[in-house]
């Protein structure tokens, strides 16, 4: 038989029956847009206010410093997924180069804050609802987005690509819109609702200049503030970036995809969070920011633009979308990792013929409903310990990830490279040098942001709201390694 009348391979996509693996299906593109949406959320356009009410202008150099941290974290798990590129990055890379423990802390870890993260974003998404259908429930709201999210995720990996890249579109032009109205009015000296003059001068002549606060100080009611109390709100705006990672498995082309969009990070940071609050405190001064309404309306509504709420309103509920789309995707992923590590029940690492684990895709989207349930049994309860851990969480996972790259490369090393990576027969600096994609200064950088990290651990003891995580995540910890314990002790 002839080349020509060989029968062909089956394309990899959603589409086409093959047999079930996971699909790379997953374009630049998307990848770009996931990378850059998972930057842009609620934190962004309402968070904003608060960080804003801490540090005044400075939160500018806040958001320098937690993005800097933030990319390094991103790029040392980008070293990883290039080499490596697997379901559930984290879990995975855990297992792999640390121990089967650190895999099961680290997996089940990140599945339960995004379980936790989905909940409250699915509690909220009634009250952007409401704002045009007062007479709806917000439960029933929450029950329809979960379904209409979860059924997306079992149409295989590239429909979830493309919602995803729908909705960054829309934050990414929301910001964008912003910043160019903001800049209008600076430009052109267009009167503001404030009757201050619109101007990046403001940043050092309005409320006791750019340092109001200092680098940290206490108010008269016992409460801190300053740039280091900022730092802490900062660094939760940013969850979410690190889910480049665990898209690795599933894209077409990881050694160029991943490396330029995490690359692009850092000018995302500068863009759509440095620039679009830059602007936003040079049209309205930052002292009037006080968080009943977002800045963005703010500025909106100083470029007058009047339905400035509405818009916002459409723009929230997309993005609140987003992160539970971008949830759920990640927790059955996760899942379907910690299955193959033999750190959960085996059926939950099961495909179907697309190449969606659905056992994950279903069992996550059922503890987030009934997680929601809580959220409205018990309101204050669930969002004053629950989202606590949550909140730790990330610092957890963030921790984990740096932990794990030193690992990576002390097994790279040894010559303990992936059999499928170019890497593999080589050992010693000749196996470093050869990294595809390297983490800058690697000697030390995983040192420098473990220092970060733990210092954002102190200082989130100075604060009531987030002393309460850092005692949750230390239970936490308790009941993974518990939970590991009792699960080998029962194999």
């Amino acid at each position: 038989m002839s080349t020509a009348d060989a029968p062909k391979k089956p394309r990899e996509t959603d589409d086409v029956p093959v047999p079930a693996t996971l699909r790379k299906s997953l374009k630049n593109r998307h990848i770009q847009l996931i990378a850059l949406g998972g930057a842009i959320g609620t934190g962004l356009f309402y968070g904003s206010s608060e960080s804003i009410a801490l540090a005044g202008p400075s939160i500018l150099l806040a958001y320098l410093v937690g993005g800097f941290a933030i990319f390094m974290i991103v790029r040392a798990l980008s070293e990883m997924s290039v080499e490596d590129p697997k379901a559930g990055a984290f879990s995975y890379y855990a297992t792999r180069y640390w121990s089967k423990r650190a895999g099961f802390i680290s997996g089940w870890n990140y599945w339960f804050n995004y379980i936790l993260v989905s909940m409250v974003e699915l509690s909220v998404v009634g009250k952007f609802v409401n704002y045009w259908f007062p007479a709806i429930p917000t439960w029933v709201s929450a029950a329809v987005f979960l379904v209409i999210i979860c059924a997306a995720n079992l149409l295989g990996v590239s429909k979830f690509g493309e919602f995803e890249f729908w909705f960054a579109i829309i934050k990414i032009v929301a910001v964008i819109a912003m910043i160019i109205g903001g800049l209008a009015v600076i430009i052109f000296v267009l009167p503001t609702a404030s009757g201050v003059r619109a101007s990046f001068a403001n940043w050092f002549t309005v409320g006791n200049g750019f340092f109001p606060n200092g680098l940290m100080g206490q108010n008269s009611d016992g409460s801190w503030t300053g740039l280091l109390m900022a730092l802490v709100v900062v660094m939760f705006s940013f969850g979410g970036t690190e889910l480049i990672g665990i898209t690795a498995g599933e894209t077409e082309d990881p050694k160029t995809t991943i490396p330029r969009a995490t690359n692009d990070i850092i000018w995302r940071i500068l863009v759509f969070y440095i620039g679009a609050l830059g602007v936003i405190m040079a049209v309205v001064p930052w002292n009037t920011i006080d968080g009943k309404s977002s800045p963005f309306v703010q500025i909106f509504d100083s470029v007058g633009i009047h339905a400035a709420a509405g818009i916002l309103n459409f723009v929230c509920l997309t993005a609140v979308m987003s992160v539970y789309n971008s949830g759920l995707y990640a927790n059955s992923r996760m899942l379907y990792s910690l299955a193959k590590q033999g750190n959960a029940p085996a059926y939950l690492g099961k495909l179907n013929s697309r190449g969606v684990p659905v056992a994950g895709v279903l069992t996550s989207a059922a503890i987030t409903a009934i997680a929601v349930v809580v959220v409205f049994v018990w309101p204050e309860f669930a969002f004053n310990y629950l989202m606590s851990i949550a909140t730790i969480a990330g610092i957890i996972n963030w921790t984990m990830i740096m932990l794990t790259e030193m690992k990576f490369r002390k097994v790279v090393a040894a010559g303990g490279a992936p059999e499928d990576s170019e890497l593999a027969g080589l050992s010693g600096q000749e196996a470093l040098d050869a990294i595809h994609f390297k983490l800058p200064f690697a000697k030390v950088t995983p040192w420098v942001v473990l220092a970060f990290l733990a210092l954002v651990v102190v200082l989130m003891c100075f604060s009531t709201s987030y002393r309460i995580a850092v005692i949750a995540g230390v239970i936490w910890l308790a009941i993974l390694f518990a939970a590991y314990q009792i699960t080998q002790a029962k194999r």
